[in-house]
């Protein structure tokens, strides 16, 4: 069974489509050392590189797996960290034939849920912003911020010369010099939610992702556990990332 190139690379985890398809534009991809081109298929024994370094891809419909994990504050959503910090990955199931890709990312002191899986088309489905899946965290800040300043983070504030915000917004208790709310956003980059939060003159103290999209992050599954997804959890991903499932 042949398939395109973009394709397969993609379902390996290489990148998205998209960014298969620019690598191949740019001369970047061989195929048995031969320049690839757009719409060239694969037999299955091909050899691929980029930039000269193999590729690996399983030329087998293989049967993905997905997994959930709460992330600890000391641990770097990398596959390498000059600093020597601890990898997620350092945590999670070794598996033959394929790797493990994170679905989003949370910075070094943010705790909470990852997905892991090892369908890459799926992956990058699952964080692209035109899928409009919102991750949901608990938030703490020290202080107590006004009524209007809370409208602020639900109406938009300007980073980076674009508006951003939170999408859902609920305050959740607190006692003395700490707050804690919920938050939610469809988009999710670079330590948006501090960001917003300082950008109105609080500091997060604490930070969880505590969902991505239909998956929550159980309260009995430990820092620096994984666990599972079930069927259903894995065809609700599948579900709004509009991605034909038939594993």
């Amino acid at each position: 069974m042949t398939d395109r190139i973009h394709k397969k690379l993609a379902a390996a985890g290489h990148g998205s489509r998209r960014k298969i398809e620019e690598w191949i534009r740019e001369g970047r991809i061989t195929i048995n050392n031969k320049v690839a081109i757009l719409g060239d298929q694969l037999q299955g024994n091909e050899t691929i590189k980029l930039d000269g370094k193999l590729l690996f891809y399983n030329s087998e419909k293989k049967i993905n797996q997905h997994i959930i994990y709460n992330k600890p504050s000391n641990e770097i959503t990398s596959r390498y960290d000059p600093e020597g910090r601890r990898l997620v990955f350092d945590s999670l199931p070794s598996i033959k034939n394929a790797r493990w890709i994170a679905v989003g990312r949370l910075d070094f002191s943010t705790t909470g849920l990852l997905i892991f899986t090892t369908d890459g088309e799926l992956a990058n489905k699952l964080m692209h912003p035109s899928t409009k899946v919102i991750r949901k965290y608990a938030v703490r800040v020290h202080g107590n911020p006004s009524y209007s300043l809370l409208r602020k983070l639900k109406s938009g504030i300007k980073l980076d010369d674009r508006l951003a915000r939170f999408d859902i917004l609920e305050s959740v208790g607190g006692t003395g010099a700490n707050r804690w709310f919920r938050v939610g956003l469809k988009e999710g980059r670079n330590r948006e939610v501090r960001r917003l939060w300082n950008e109105i003159g609080f500091d997060v103290t604490r930070l969880i992702r505590i969902s991505y999209g239909p998956i929550h992050l159980p309260q009995s599954l430990k820092k620096g556990k994984y666990e599972n997804l079930n069927p259903d959890q894995v065809n609700s991903l599948y579900k709004i990332s509009r991605i034909d499932h038939s594993n």
